[in-house]
């Protein structure tokens, strides 16, 4: 066979490839009215000028000197595991 047919041939084929791709694109890819269009980037919100914070004194003295916890020794067991002691 000689190279410039084998060229055409493969030129043909590939032409053929791009036409069916491009067939099958606009047979299965085209949008219908009945179906909803995917919505756009959504806008970045407004920025604001109003004061995000406020300034207060702090207190002179901690509120709190000592943490103590509210429960004192082991925490209770459960019902279904007083038995296994």
């Amino acid at each position: 066979m000689n190279t410039s047919k084998v060229k055409v041939a493969a030129a043909t084929a590939g032409a053929t490839g791009v036409l069916a791709m491009g067939a099958l694109t606009v047979a299965f890819g085209g949008s219908s009215a009945a179906e909803p269009s995917t919505p756009g980037p959504v806008p970045p919100p407004e920025p604001t000028l109003a004061e995000t914070s406020t300034e207060t004194t702090p207190p002179t003295t901690p509120t709190t000197t000592i943490a103590e916890p509210t429960i004192k020794g082991p925490a209770p067991l459960p019902p279904e595991q007083e038995d296994a002691l």
